[in-house]
């Protein structure tokens, strides 16, 4: 389809794309065990879902009053990711529905990715769902000095998505789609629109979305579009 107003759309990855924050909690739950810390479900959907690997073992460090070396922290980090690759080694964890809209909206307009995970995660994922080379840009954990929720991310994959176009875009008309908080405070501070899916926290728990749906199943580029245009017509 051709969108009028809608120019480019920024995905985060994981509860968006992947439904892989189970496996990012049961990981970091391994992973912390180790060193005799205990993360329960509730906390981490309430505390520390939004940052990436980093952000949240500091985070989960100083709310605990665990100081934690550079080695320390790069140490648990390697052990998370070690445990991460081998639950998700050979299973498809793309949401129903997801691989099909990032199809559609790969074939109207630019698409990236902004997202805390680490890069060789989200590249394994979306080489095994047939959708790796759907993407103008990737923004990984790393690429940016600071995680969400600072804008940095979302900042960074739109100024790439302009290079790509070859012509400045609208952030007014470009959305990002998101599954937190975090990632909404991010996206909005970086002057993009906001969409929430419900796949990790109920609607009420995602101010900042203008648009509230269970996920990309349940999202049409229409609905996108109309967006797009509601502060942008003449």
């Amino acid at each position: 389809m051709k969108t009028d107003f809608l120019q480019a759309i920024i995905f985060d990855f994981d509860g968006v794309i992947a439904n892989s924050e189970p496996l990012h909690l049961r990981a970091f739950q391994l992973a912390l065990a180790e060193e005799n810390i205990i993360l329960t479900p509730s906390e981490y959907y309430a505390r520390y879902l939004g940052f990436d690997d980093v952000g949240a073992f500091a985070a989960i460090a100083r709310d605990r009053g665990t100081p934690m070396t550079d080695r320390q922290m790069t140490a648990l980090v390697a052990r998370k990711a070690a445990i991460m690759q081998e639950m998700m080694h050979g299973d498809s964890v793309l949401f129903p529905g997801a691989r099909d809209f990032v199809r559609r909206a790969a074939a109207t307009v630019p698409i990236a990715i902004a997202s805390g995970a680490l890069r060789h995660e989200i590249d394994g994922i979306v080489a095994g769902g047939g959708i790796a080379d759907l993407f103008s840009t990737i923004v990984a954990s790393g690429d940016t000095p600071e995680g969400k929720p600072s804008p940095a991310p979302y900042l960074l994959a739109f100024h790439r998505l302009c290079e790509a176009a070859g012509t400045p875009l609208d952030s007014r008309r470009c959305v990002a789609i998101e599954d937190s908080r975090w990632g909404l405070d991010s996206a909005g501070s970086a002057g993009l629109r906001c969409v929430g899916v419900t796949s990790s926290y109920a609607a009420h728990e995602l101010p900042g979305a203008e648009l509230v749906v269970p996920g990309l199943h349940a999202l049409t580029l229409e609905m996108l579009d109309r967006l797009c245009s509601q502060d942008n017509r003449s």
